[in-house]
């Protein structure tokens, strides 16, 4: 199926010259003067080889034909990571490399959508919060009421953000998986 490049996102599966790339950014630059253009960078999914692409915003990209499934995660071993098909129960296996920089905010039982190009998995998203708790972080100090500041925080898988001075160790917070950025204290 054949769509413009402006209309690539990321996680789509595209077809150059036979090989199968996924998109891991695409954005769109509209100059002042001159053609507009997409920037797309693609990782090989035969390979893992990263490239970069710029087409014209109107250029037709030919995109593959992938089924997206709904998966629960279940867990990670030596072999990858295992996920559960929503309909039929069937396990999954699904490549380090395919899942990236989402296995940090993989939950037990959380739904993915993975695209599965001949039975094989090609790329994955995950809901775009999740809610993790704050494990360290400095203290709230007296007086520090200023909205807009921030503080070094870990969450409970590992990651590094900045909240909101008056969040203290223990509370649980809405992070975007895309950056790893604090959105708000989770509604309990």
């Amino acid at each position: 199926m054949k769509v413009i490049a402006s209309q690539l996102r990321k996680g789509n599966i595209v077809d150059i010259d036979g090989k199968l790339y996924v998109v891991l950014t695409a954005e769109n630059f509209h100059p002042g003067k001159g053609t507009p253009t997409t920037q797309v960078d693609m990782r090989r999914i035969s390979d893992g080889v990263k490239t970069s692409q710029r087409y014209k915003t109107t250029d037709q990209v030919e995109r593959a034909h992938v089924e997206d499934h709904e998966y629960s995660y279940l867990y990670q071993d030596g072999d990858g990571f295992h996920f559960m098909n929503q309909e039929n129960y069937e396990q999954l296996q699904v490549p380090e490399d395919v899942v990236g920089d989402y296995a940090k905010y993989l939950q037990e039982g959380m739904v993915v959508s993975i695209a599965i190009h001949e039975g094989t998995p090609v790329s994955m998203e995950i809901p775009q919060k999740v809610i993790l708790e704050i494990v360290e972080t400095e203290p709230a100090m007296k007086g520090q009421t200023a909205s807009g500041s921030f503080k070094p925080a870990t969450l409970s898988n590992g990651v590094r953000t900045m909240v909101p001075t008056h969040i203290v160790t223990g509370t649980r917070v809405v992070i975007t998986t895309a950056d790893g950025s604090y959105v708000e204290r989770a509604k309990e």
